[in-house]
């Protein structure tokens, strides 16, 4: 789709999103998942591969049905984030359950900043929005650049306006996020996805890839803690976040043996949260050097990513 109808469609569906009635939102959802879903024989293809390293046991119809799950789940984030700009804090507080946060609660006490490692699970914006409006703890974003460039653009504008601090992905992203960790603020790094390929290899379930080296590095060279966290989507609304202890950063060796040591760590604490509901999990673009053999295998690609 060319960027300029790319980019209407997403302003479009922000503002009708904000209209439509709560009980339709299951429906329109499980409607926009299998819209998305039945032309779309790639992504489905890497979809129930991550779902099947997740959960060894899906096959056959148990399968299908939770790749459509996956897709309802990642419709059903949509809506809600595109709602959010029309939601109360009291009604962002009413739709917000949790456990662990004592854990943010007294990283966040220590002054030196936090980094909340998480999965591309649930639905991250609405607890972004939920800390910015009803906690009034700041939050500073990492996102990757989609192309076209306007609809990265709309999407940036878009979570500043939710109370984010958002950072591209680039060259000036780790300055950017030393100053958000300086200033105390929560950062969120989607740290399932090495997009440039660059980072520590390590075995995520039971494959070999690489993770980004950044929530590793960063911590080592802030002292910032390094927690674990995902958000769900609950089946009748709401949302509840689990987070996980901060995990052991410290020096043992040299910087480039204690990352990879710590992302592998990061690997294990994000394959716990994943295993809770991997029909949550909207990863949907390669990630495993045998997910790029089984495209070419199958005479497929996909795009570089998601906007999510």
């Amino acid at each position: 789709m060319p960027g300029s109808r790319l980019l209407t469609a997403f302003q479009a569906a922000s503002a009708v999103a904000g209209k439509v009635p709560p009980p339709a939102l299951g429906p329109l959802a499980r409607l926009g998942g299998t819209g998305a879903a039945l032309p779309d024989a790639t992504r489905r293809m890497l979809v129930a591969r991550n779902l099947q390293r997740a959960d060894p046991s899906l096959t056959g119809l148990a399968l299908r049905r939770a790749v459509n799950r996956t897709f309802e789940s990642y419709a059903a984030y949509w809506l809600e984030a595109f709602r959010l700009p029309t939601r109360t804090p009291a009604e962002l507080d009413a739709g917000m359950s949790y456990e662990g946060y004592e854990h943010l609660e007294r990283s966040l006490h220590r002054g030196k900043g936090t980094i909340l490692v998480l999965p591309h699970l649930g639905g991250w914006e609405w607890t972004g929005f939920w800390f910015t409006r009803v906690v009034g703890v700041p939050i500073t974003a990492v996102v990757e650049r989609l192309e076209p460039p306007e609809v990265f653009e709309w999407f940036t504008e878009f979570r500043t306006r939710l109370g984010m601090h958002i950072v591209p992905l680039g060259p000036d992203a780790g300055r950017e996020v030393i100053k958000a960790l300086k200033r105390n603020d929560l950062v969120c790094l989607l740290s399932d996805r090495d997009i440039d390929g660059t980072g520590p290899e390590v075995e995520f379930f039971g494959e070999r890839t690489t993770l980004p080296a950044g929530p590793a590095t960063l911590a080592l060279r802030t002292g910032a803690d390094l927690v674990p966290g995902a958000m769900f989507q609950q089946p009748r609304g709401g949302h509840h976040a689990v987070v996980r202890p901060p995990m052991v950063i410290e020096r043992r060796g040299g910087l480039r043996d204690d990352v990879a040591r710590i992302t592998q760590d990061i690997a294990h604490e994000l394959e716990s949260l994943i295993r809770i509901d991997p029909t949550q999990w909207h990863l949907m673009s390669p990630n495993w050097p045998s997910d790029h053999e089984a495209l070419a295998a199958a005479g497929r690609r996909t795009g570089s990513g998601d906007p999510a």
